[in-house]
């Protein structure tokens, strides 16, 4: 198995699934955002590589083949793509072409890659809920807030020919606010940013009026979906969205956290222009239509938001929460 980004967030996670059912782990991420520590000191089944991944990819010996792909290494956060557009539109997409080139060059015999995506490739879309088939609507290119969009857009689009031209065995996962433990609201994640200003007592700031409205989805629940999608061949070449369908407004989530983690913080409403940048655009509502996913493989999430807030106030008690990404 080969995680790319597997000592970020979600990657870092899912090697954890993939070792404790047994399997042999090889581990690529330069740690620009993620951290050696997320993963095992020491494991007789894991291998971690410290590098970019095209060196990596190109370091691999001939014999050296994988069987399972998940390609979770990418640009993530508002934050981090509103500040250095540059690097998040050239890691997406030309990370993601170099792992699909090696996956038909180097690949096991019926080799399957998992392609991580995000719901933000729906745009600004007002349909709801979002389903894979929707059309996508975007602004324009001089709001550099839908490049991140756009650039996980056309990973989908090479995986999706990469099946058909190579028969590459690719499921697209398009990922609906993850969150959990190990996350950091470094790079705008807003869930772990409400929660360490709440455990230390600081005012927990909502960008725009609050009433904007998400779907949080436990990081557990969501790997444990990846290998059950890559394991059944009808789901190649598809894309399925993961996450939960229950939505809860973002000012209603901060109470939320308040009230979970017992503190004193008081609540701040901050423009989008003072948080992000004159002319931000953000949307309404983001939520999953789950019937793809649940008729595939049954897909439910089992851990409650209450049940992830509580995960990471402890967390955050204990000094971690070090790093997001991958």
């Amino acid at each position: 198995m080969l995680i790319t980004g597997g000592a970020g967030f979600i990657g870092s996670h899912l090697a954890d699934l993939l070792l404790s059912r047994g399997d042999v782990v090889t581990v690529v991420d330069n740690l620009s955002t993620g951290r050696r520590a997320n993963l095992p000191a020491a494991h007789e089944r894991l291998r971690f590589i410290e590098a970019d991944l095209k060196d990596a990819l190109a370091a691999f010996g001939r014999g050296e083949v994988f069987d399972e792909v998940y390609h979770l290494a990418a640009a993530v956060g508002v934050k981090l793509v509103l500040e250095d557009p540059i690097r998040a539109i050239e890691t997406n997409i030309e990370q993601a072409s170099a792992l699909l080139h090696f996956a038909v060059r180097r690949g096991g015999e019926g080799c399957r890659v998992l392609m991580a995506s995000s719901s933000e490739v729906y745009g600004k879309s007002n349909h709801s809920p979002f389903s894979e088939e929707d059309d996508v609507v975007y602004g324009p290119t001089t709001v550099s807030r839908w490049s991140y969009a756009c650039s996980k857009a056309v990973d989908e689009y090479l995986s999706l020919a990469f099946h058909r031209q190579h028969g590459l065995g690719v499921v697209v996962a398009r990922f609906f606010n993850t969150v959990g433990p190990r996350q950091v609201g470094e790079y705008g994640m807003v869930l772990p940013r409400f929660v360490r200003s709440a455990v230390e007592g600081k005012p927990i700031q909502v960008y725009g009026d609050g009433m904007q409205s998400r779907c949080f989805c436990d990081v557990r629940d969501v790997v444990r979906a990846l290998p059950r999608l890559l394991a059944d061949k009808e789901c190649s070449g598809r894309i399925f969205n993961v996450g939960s369908d229950r939505a809860i407004r973002i000012l209603e989530l901060a109470r939320l956290v308040v009230s979970r983690v017992g503190s004193a913080s008081e609540i701040e409403l901050v423009p989008y222009s003072a948080a992000y940048a004159k002319g931000f655009e953000d949307l309404q509502q983001r939520k999953p239509d789950l019937a793809r996913i649940r008729k595939a493989i049954g897909f439910a999430p089992t851990i409650e938001l209450e049940r992830t807030i509580d995960d990471l106030a402890d967390e955050v008690r204990r000094g971690g929460m070090g790093s997001n990404g991958g």
